[in-house]
């Protein structure tokens, strides 16, 4: 893909600081048994936030659909054509959200970031983290000269009355 140079290596582990001891890492589709539950477990806030942009998470997703989404996010990576990152919880034992890093769908940015944490972590420490470490992260470890931070620097409802990068 001509968004990333071609040189370029994403970050396999990523240790949030002040993130409770929280880390990054490219999802797959072995994340599901802990993906779904964390999804559905907080589907009608992230169905408010991403629904209209993407029809995500929809209420009659099945483990097996979830299943087939991580794998193609996991092909995606793996082909650099865009990254979803897990928020695992220090022992691995749990998912507690994720950080997406796509080319962008909309002009006037060269990248679309956007994150997202389970319900019992809204307003917590872990999102607090995630809010000063993601921009940073990706100002220091990826090539980007002017990422897109939705649902921060603009709303997503903002961000769909956007044309698309098509049209642009």
């Amino acid at each position: 893909m001509t968004w990333l140079p071609v040189e370029f290596v994403h970050p396999p582990h990523v240790v949030i600081p002040d993130g409770g001891g929280h880390r990054l890492r490219p999802i797959s589709g072995m994340d599901a048994p802990l993906d779904y539950p964390a999804v559905m477990g907080s589907r009608e806030r992230l169905w408010s936030v991403f629904g209209p942009a993407w029809g995500w998470p929809s209420a009659t997703m099945s483990y097996e659909a979830n299943l087939a989404d991580l794998e193609r996010h996991a092909a995606e990576i793996e082909a650099h054509e865009s990254f979803n990152y897990t928020i695992e919880s220090e022992d691995r034992t749990a998912l507690r959200g994720c950080v997406y890093i796509d080319p962008p769908e909309k002009p006037g940015a060269d990248a679309e970031i956007s994150w997202w944490v389970v319900d019992e972590e809204v307003g917590g420490a872990l999102e607090r983290a995630l809010d000063v470490f993601v921009p940073a992260w990706i100002a220091a470890d990826w090539p980007f000269e002017r990422p897109r931070f939705i649902g921060r620097d603009l709303s997503w409802e903002e961000w769909l009355k956007l044309p698309d990068a098509s049209s642009g």
